[in-house]
């Protein structure tokens, strides 16, 4: 018999009676007394169970519970230490996702399931001391602007965003459906059909200004739709895949690049002389350019032509700037 059936037990024995001797306890349990002693000091310091020692009727029962003190229940659903501690590691990666944006919802299932855990190895801080997350590149993200548009967008009606453009540094007001949220590198982006543009695009959610929900109901785009215009192009850029790149990286750079998924539909393969040549299809070159340009003189864009031209003269304009 686990920890967690002998914790319903003691339950079911303890409001069975006025009180309920140690030694009954033992027996149906099955366990020592060294055992039911840890169980029931579990019950109170963990759960918060009134569980007192009476002494006239020489057992344990029930107590009125100290005003302030939690209501205790057993939980409807139990989760182990190894349960226990996974959970705990899935919400510390889901808020390290954008600090501050998940936690105040999270935080009390946070505190009953440390509770449940104990100290020691079982302790949560553990989480917290043996994984890191390291953020690069992340923008930070207004929590009531976050809640809002994740609220639309569960909720399936119309948002007012005050949207910044980085491109052109305007702020411009648009009446959107949302669609979905998407995490890439480190940030957020709401997928939408723009009213105003009439079309499928995509808004960073740190580059919101202000959100107000609508009550109009969303106008739904089909899935499909959505990964053709989304998720097709290179990036986070919209736009269907009209063009493909052809990407060749030196031997040393390929044992990385080689494990690497730049696209969903991208082909890969090495040549003889041990290069890997990166196949991927894109629309918007803007993101593609920046990853190309990060490997240096590691990567050789083979085609297309004005993609190859747009890195050489890139390389030319940064050299320069190192030019006496």
């Amino acid at each position: 018999m686990d920890r967690t059936e002998r914790f319903y037990l003691i339950d079911e024995l303890l409001k069975a009676r006025r009180a309920t001797p140690l030694a009954v306890i033992m027996k149906t349990l099955g366990v020592s007394r060294a055992t039911v002693k840890r169980d029931l000091e579990y019950l109170r310091d963990r759960l918060h169970a009134p569980i007192v020692w009476d002494r006239s009727l020489r057992g344990y029962r029930y107590a009125e519970p100290a005003p302030g003190m939690p209501r205790y229940a057993l939980p409807g659903l139990w989760f182990n230490a190894d349960e226990a501690r996974a959970l705990l590691t899935m919400e510390f990666l889901l808020s390290s996702l954008q600090p501050g944006l998940l936690g105040p919802r999270v935080a009390p299932l946070r505190a009953r399931i440390r509770e449940l855990l104990g100290g020691g190895d079982h302790s949560a801080e553990e989480v917290v001391r043996r994984i890191r997350v390291l953020h690069m590149a992340a923008r930070p993200v207004a929590p009531d602007h976050f809640e809002v548009v994740a609220s639309a967008v569960l909720a399936r009606h119309r948002l007012q965003l005050s949207h910044y453009s980085r491109q052109s540094g305007e702020i411009t007001a648009r009446e959107v459906s949302p669609q979905r949220l998407v995490h890439y590198r480190d940030n957020w982006y709401l997928d939408a059909w723009c009213h105003l543009r009439r079309a499928l695009r995509s808004f960073a959610v740190d580059a919101i200004r202000d959100a107000r929900p609508i009550e109009t109901r969303a106008r739904e785009v089909p899935e499909g739709e959505l990964d053709a215009e989304l998720g097709d192009a290179y990036g986070i850029f919209a736009g269907r895949a009209s063009r493909t790149a052809l990407l060749r990286f030196t031997p040393r750079r390929a044992r990385w690049v080689a494990r690497e998924t730049w696209h969903p539909r991208q082909a890969g393969s090495f040549d003889e002389s041990g290069h890997y040549v990166l196949e991927l299809p894109y629309s918007d070159d803007r993101e593609l350019l920046m990853d190309v340009l990060r490997y240096g003189p590691e990567v050789e864009v083979l085609g297309p032509d004005d993609l190859r031209r747009r890195v050489s003269d890139l390389l030319a304009e940064a050299r320069a700037l190192y030019e006496p």
